[in-house]
């Protein structure tokens, strides 16, 4: 997300650096650059003129201050106005009303509703240890109830069955009794989309609201619609007493132009964005880590946090152990790491929080992927354990065999191999000269990104 738009900036800011001051003549030009990375990102066209608007007052005639470029300063202006465009702070949804709390989920079809409803229902078990229940009150589609039954089952959530013959506001009514019945904390209701939005489609989700008066109301949109997105949450802003809006699809969209013209347009805030097909690929929206990774410096609070979240502390603590007792680091510690980096959503997604990657060239990027991480983990595995605590006896007969049993080829056994050695030279040359911990700082900002202890 925002690729195009981080690059086109980090052009424009650099071009700036080296001067004494910030005037109205050094920085016209890198205004009307960010007016047109803006435009080209969709970004409806009144944020736009805001934007620059605002940047432009706070930028003109501002002292360099220490050591920062003018480049670095007006860095910081962007970033701030970008965080203000977005809405300063995370929005996180009102859980604080008597059980069952319900939440309506709104949106044109097509936009990723039911599955981005089963989404939240994984993220409100897995972050805030809550008993969730799921209904479908779509009668249109009877596969969008089938759908919905699959993946709450898929994420553990209660599901409250329905079928076409029934009425929407009778099946709201009815899972709100359910929900109460079987202690849930959370009522989730899916509504039936449309392609757009009509009289029919409002009416309905009106009664849906009235019938069983939601403590959320969120808008789905589909955030590669761009301008769409937010003039599609306008309409149902005005027919809806909304409380907030989940972006999806934001791993296919390298504009960005939606979440940054959605609260301005609609004075909604989004809540979530929707980061890729898996049912845990839902984040809280955070306007300023966002802010940070538009403009290059990346995110690094979420990978602390979401590391903590999903570390494995007992191997970590195994592995420490392992090196203190001068064993060295094989492939199954190698392997560990993989399924750590996965957990925490994979190479792309953390790549994309990692500060400076706008730097790194595109065939670089393109080198290092999620494929290529599930394909290192299919080698290992098809390895025996003794194979992978003594990679050196692996020869031409053990190639052959692991690269059929992982669906490989030779080569790419070589080139797992070989990065392999080259990190188990690094940890033993770190280790003679630091030490354990420090062969950790050694380490540190040299392993691949995910790859920490």
């Amino acid at each position: 997300m925002f690729e195009n738009l981080t690059q086109r900036l980090g052009k424009t800011l650099k071009n700036i650096r080296g001067k004494g001051r910030l005037s109205e003549n050094n920085i016209k030009e890198a205004l009307r650059e960010v007016r047109m990375a803006l435009l080209e990102a969709d970004v409806a066209l009144p944020v736009v003129k805001e934007f620059v608007e605002q940047v432009r007052l706070r930028a003109i005639g501002q002292e360099v201050i220490g050591s920062l470029t003018p480049g670095q300063a007006l860095i910081g202006v962007v970033r701030d106005e970008l965080t203000r465009l977005m809405g300063e702070q995370c929005d996180e949804l009102n859980l604080n009303a008597p059980a069952p709390v319900v939440v309506l989920m709104a949106g044109l079809q097509g936009s990723g509703k039911t599955t981005t409803v089963a989404k939240l229902a994984h993220w409100l078990k897995d972050r805030q240890k809550k008993s969730v229940m799921v209904v479908s009150c779509d009668v249109y589609r009877p596969a969008a109830i089938k759908q919905l039954e699959t993946l709450a089952d898929q994420v553990g959530a209660l599901f409250f069955a329905s079928d076409s013959t029934q009425k929407p506001v009778d099946i709201a009514t009815a899972a709100v009794s359910q929900a109460r019945k079987q202690f849930a904390d959370v009522l989730l209701i899916d509504t039936a989309g449309r392609l757009h939005i009509d009289e029919e489609m409002m009416n309905e989700i009106k009664a849906l609201h009235a019938a069983a008066p939601p403590t959320e109301t969120l808008f789905v949109v589909d955030s590669m619609t761009g301008q769409d997105a937010a003039n599609a949450a306008k309409a149902f802003n005005e027919a809806l007493p909304l409380t907030g809006v989940i972006l999806t699809k934001t791993d296919g969209d390298a504009r960005g132009g939606a979440a940054l013209s959605v609260r301005h347009i609609t004075g909604k805030p989004i809540k979530f964005i929707g980061v890729g097909e898996k049912t845990n690929a839902l984040e809280p929206f955070y306007p300023d880590r966002l802010a940070s990774r538009i403009i290059g410096q990346g995110d690094v609070l979420s990978i602390i946090e979401e590391a903590e979240r999903t570390v494995d502390k007992e191997h970590a603590e195994k592995f420490v152990g392992k090196l203190k007792k001068g064993k060295g680091f094989d492939l199954e510690d190698f392997r560990a790491q993989l399924v750590q980096m996965r957990s925490m959503g994979g190479v792309v997604s953390l790549m994309d929080k990692i500060p400076g990657i706008d730097q790194v060239p595109e065939k670089a990027k393109a080198m290092v992927n999620d494929k290529q991480m599930s394909s290192m983990e299919a080698i290992i595995n098809s390895m025996t354990p003794h194979e992978r605590r003594f990679p050196t006896v692996i020869k031409g007969s053990r190639k052959r065999r692991i690269a059929n049993g992982s669906g490989t080829k030779i080569p790419e056994v070589n080139r797992l191999l070989k990065q392999f050695g080259q990190m188990q030279k690094m940890f033993k040359q770190a280790s003679k000269k630091r030490g354990v911990s420090g062969l950790m700082r050694g380490v540190k900002g040299r392993m691949p990104p995910g790859m920490r202890f």
